[in-house]
């Protein structure tokens, strides 16, 4: 049987089952890119993956962020009022086991509390310097997170406060499905993907501060300082740590030294500090550096 008749006996029988089409009336297909249908289909992936590096780099353009200076930590983290909330709010769910390691677990994050106050008026300080700067036609920089709660919210509300846009960076979770109310409407970003997530993160990244957090922050700065020590990322951006005491009881920076799995080069590119001021005055002192070499120019 020709192709021909094969098409002329499918119109027949869609026809003759109620369809709308006899034959006699054009066809209107829907566009490949158009097609909801394919686009989330698995087919589809490396066109979804591509879609989520072209568009942020477009939109990132187009509001002129050349520079970002990535801001991590604790999504539990939470300022006082806050934090004093919840542990009211704890101590009225009751006797259960679970409820009684829910207020162990909050207590023993009370430490967060400060170092909230010194992400926000960190990246406060950093949006105010960027601000004036480029008034001057020197390059801006602009606070990023992962644009969920905790620590990621006290950058996005210091860059707000400091005059200054704020990107977002953020990822579809199960229990994180909005962006915190501070990010820059205009720079917000929702990923599917946390390794699309991950490059635009260190695209146009000049600097990072990291706060205390989980194995989820670990992981960025991990990356991140992986990144430039293998070269992929060019640059040695200044890496500052907030909270001495918390990263120094973590994980012993020494001993990665001492065993010859890195370099004191290596080790002494990490800056502690416990202070707004002192992070800033660091991170400044970093990024001019970064401008003054050359190696801050957009990627």
């Amino acid at each position: 049987m020709d192709v021909a008749h094969t098409r002329k006996r499918s119109l027949e029988d869609h026809a003759e089952n109620g369809g709308p089409h006899n034959g006699s009336a054009p066809i209107k297909p829907t566009k490949a890119y158009r097609n909801a249908d394919f686009l989330n289909s698995g087919e589809a992936r490396l066109i979804r993956v591509m879609c989520e590096l072209e568009e942020p780099k477009a939109r990132l353009a187009a509001e002129n962020v050349d520079h970002i200076v990535m801001f991590f930590g604790s999504a539990r983290a939470k300022p006082r009022a806050e934090y004093e909330k919840a542990l009211l709010a704890a101590a009225a769910a009751g006797a259960d086991k679970r409820d009684v390691a829910a207020m162990a677990r909050l207590k023993k994050q009370g430490f967060l509390v400060p170092f909230f106050d010194v992400v926000r008026d960190c990246a406060k300080l950093l949006s105010e310097w960027s601000t004036g700067r480029s008034t001057e036609g020197l390059p801006k920089y602009v606070v990023g997170t992962g644009g969920g709660p905790g620590m990621m919210e006290a950058a996005n509300e210091g860059a707000l406060l400091g005059g200054g846009q704020s990107v977002g960076f953020g990822i579809s979770l199960p229990f994180e499905d909005k962006l915190n109310r501070f990010v820059s409407e205009e720079l917000a970003f929702e990923f599917h993907y946390f390794f699309t997530r991950k490059f635009m993160m260190s695209y146009r990244c000049m600097g990072l501060v990291v706060a205390p957090g989980g194995f989820g922050t670990a992981d960025e700065l991990f990356e991140f300082i992986t990144l430039m020590q293998t070269g992929k990322i060019k640059r040695m951006l200044p890496v500052i740590l907030i909270g001495k005491e918390f990263w120094n009881d973590c994980i012993n920076w020494q001993a990665f030294v001492d065993y010859g799995m890195i370099s004191q080069d290596d080790k002494d590119q990490l800056i502690f500090c416990d202070t707004a001021e002192e992070a800033f005055e660091h991170l400044k002192q970093g990024l001019v550096r970064l401008e003054a070499s050359g190696e801050s120019l957009a990627p």
